[in-house]
């Protein structure tokens, strides 16, 4: 809704309602006249806040989406709940999650559910950073994916491939950055429209390019790209050797790819039932077939040719947690889930979205409880060489 069709369309209840209040009051007794003073001002700024709650709340801009947009991605409206359903029928059939060809729809299906609610109450980087002093989560976020284009060492007009882009604000940051030529492939077809739209707005189309594709088989010729990474994204690969085999093949001899990676620390002990639980809680709640060991990441590039070069776990001390946005995020996680309630009731967001907020929300429990007990890492960082032929 624009804001010319918007002022139209409060013009004539605006007049309508002033000539009502105008008959009421030149026909009412001076304590009758009060109570309608007083219902007008409540009223008022009832009908306020109801429309800054809804309509305003959270910056577009920042966001990258309003709350009144939220949606099933690629999902009719209808749909959504159903398919939310169906997402958790992975987890009552795990032996569904471990069979690599119904990954990618499983993928696909999370990514419709939860795109709209990211953008909107995290931003258009669907990943993590450490906090930095002195800087916003923006800054540290923009800050976290330059890193990650510096270790790669391309240079301006150099094409690099995103594995696993999402709305492409990591692609983006980079693309700035670097100057480089950045492809990025994600499964979901909706977060292909959103990262064009996206990148036509900051005027980086030119830089960037988005394909729909699955990362375990790519639509790529060999030796293609000057540079590889993936930020937060191979842990939705069911086999890691399979989407680092893939990456082997697209990437030019002689040149580096980096991947930050979800993983299980050496602290995390699998005969503890509450390691257990919180485990398998951040999996259930981010479409993963299941989180890997920080010991298996090193081990899998090796085995598909690549050289490690370097190997380091972003999270670890002494970066500051990543963890406390979750926590400081816990009120407005009350204040969306209210609104986002609203919105549902009243039928502008689809239904089964309570369901999906919900199950973010626990989930980023999950992710909290990880990150202080020091089981989980979603920052494993491992920068690997294709050998020269």
């Amino acid at each position: 809704m624009n804001g010319s069709s918007y002022s139209l369309s409060i013009k004539r209840p605006s007049f309508l309602c002033s000539f009502i209040f105008i008959f009421l009051f030149s026909h009412s007794s001076p304590s009758q006249m009060e109570f309608l003073t007083l219902i007008c001002t409540a009223s008022l700024v009832a009908g306020g806040g109801l429309y800054w709650f809804i309509w305003v709340l959270g910056s577009a801009e920042v966001k990258g989406k309003r709350a009144v947009q939220l949606s099933g991605g690629s999902i009719d409206k209808e749909k959504v709940q159903d398919n939310y359903k169906q997402y958790w029928s992975f987890f009552r059939r795990p032996k569904e999650i471990e069979t690599a060809e119904k990954v990618p729809a499983f993928v696909d299906t999370f990514y419709n559910l939860v795109t709209d609610i990211y953008e909107w109450g995290w931003g258009q980087s669907f990943h993590f950073s450490p906090s930095l002093p002195g800087k916003s989560h923006r800054e540290a976020t923009r800050i976290h994916e330059e890193m990650a284009v510096d270790l790669l060492g391309v240079k301006a007009g150099d094409r690099i491939l995103d594995a696993g882009c999402g709305v492409g604000g990591p692609m983006r940051a980079i693309a700035a950055h670097s100057k480089a030529n950045v492809v990025g492939i994600t499964i979901n077809e909706y977060q292909v429209k959103r990262a064009r739209m996206h990148n036509k707005k900051a005027g980086l189309d030119s830089l960037c390019e988005v394909v729909c594709g699955n990362f375990l088989q790519m639509p790529f010729a060999d030796d293609s790209f000057d540079g590889v990474y993936s930020i937060e994204a191979t842990c939705h690969a069911p086999k890691l050797e399979e989407v680092y085999k893939e990456i082997y093949r697209v990437l030019k001899p002689g040149s580096l790819y980096v991947s930050y990676e979800w993983v299980t620390t050496e602290l995390y002990q699998p005969e503890n039932p509450e390691h257990v639980e919180i485990i398998h809680g951040i999996e259930r709640g981010d479409a993963l077939p299941g989180l890997r060991s920080y010991k298996d990441i090193a081990q899998v590039a090796k085995k598909v040719g690549f050289e490690v070069v370097q190997e380091k776990d972003l999270a670890k001390p002494p970066s500051n947690p990543w963890w406390t946005r979750l926590k400081m995020g816990r009120i407005a996680y009350w204040r969306n889930h209210i609104l986002v309630t609203i919105l549902a009731f009243l039928g502008i967001a689809p239904k089964g979205t309570v369901d999906v907020h919900e199950m973010l929300f626990v989930t980023a429990d999950y992710l909290s409880k990880g990150g202080e007990k020091g089981i989980f890492s979603p920052m494993h960082m491992i920068l690997c060489r294709k050998p020269e032929e």
